[in-house]
């Protein structure tokens, strides 16, 4: 399966049950639990990670929010 992961083009093995939730797993990505999501352009619902598949050519951003400042 080939999709794109913030930008750069990612080989994973098929699997049909992969959801955003598993592949945020799979991927290792840090801070999980601050992570944002968008899939083809559009931004998901926490709720949603675990119940949206993830198929092939899909465009997936992982996004932090960050606060701060003066």
């Amino acid at each position: 399966m080939t999709i794109t992961v913030n930008g750069a083009t990612t080989e994973l093995p098929e699997n049909n049950s992969r959801t955003i939730d598993s592949l945020l797993e799979e991927l290792k990505v840090s801070q999980r639990l601050y992570v944002t999501v968008e899939l083809n352009g559009e931004i998901l619902d926490r709720d949603a990670y675990e119940s949206t598949l993830v198929t092939e050519g899909d465009a997936i951003e992982f996004l932090y929010f960050m606060g701060g400042g003066c």
